[in-house]
């Protein structure tokens, strides 16, 4: 083999390697909290243990339960996912030892449908749009959900005015 060619092939490698996307983890919701955080017992293979994990949608924020839209919130989220079996990608640990993961229920991805179903907010971050500000537009276009409600409040705004729904 050619140098040029060792090359050649060395580079495809290295780029398959780079946009390999990255492992996903398995599981059964067992509970949903409200409408962006659920316990998952993973599967064997996904580092499952006997309990179930928490884990938060990952580029959304649904109303906290004890606001306008919260149980609404939850119960879309609880129709749609508990006792099936999803896929997380990209998972991390928030402040709260949760895992933050985009979760998947047969290749739909959920956040994108909790803020399409104006259940939940998109989450920007800085300057950046976020992931679901498309489906925000147009849930809020379409005054579907939580944007029906003229006076709907993001969940930071409520809990900065009003605390903590746990602390109550």
């Amino acid at each position: 083999m050619t140098r040029a060619r060792f090359l050649a092939l060395a580079l495809v490698v290295l780029l398959l390697a780079a946009h390999r996307p990255a492992h996903a983890l398995s599981g059964t919701v067992t509970l949903v909290t409200d409408g962006d955080t659920l316990w998952i017992r993973l599967d064997a293979g996904s580092g499952g243990a006997p309990e179930p994990r928490a884990f938060r949608l990952n580029g959304i924020d649904a109303p906290e339960i004890c606001q306008p839209w919260g149980r609404e919130a939850q119960a879309a989220l609880e129709a749609r996912v508990l006792r099936r079996r999803v896929l997380l990608h990209g998972t991390a640990t928030d402040d709260y030892r949760r895992g933050v993961a985009t979760l998947a229920l047969d290749g739909e991805d959920i956040g994108a449908w909790m803020v399409a179903q104006g259940h939940a907010w998109n989450v920007k971050f800085r300057h950046k749009p976020g992931p679901y500000a498309a489906q925000q537009h147009a849930a809020r276009a379409a005054r579907r959900g939580l944007f029906a409600q003229t006076d709907a409040l993001e969940p930071r705004g409520f809990r900065k005015a009003h605390g903590s729904c746990r602390a109550r």
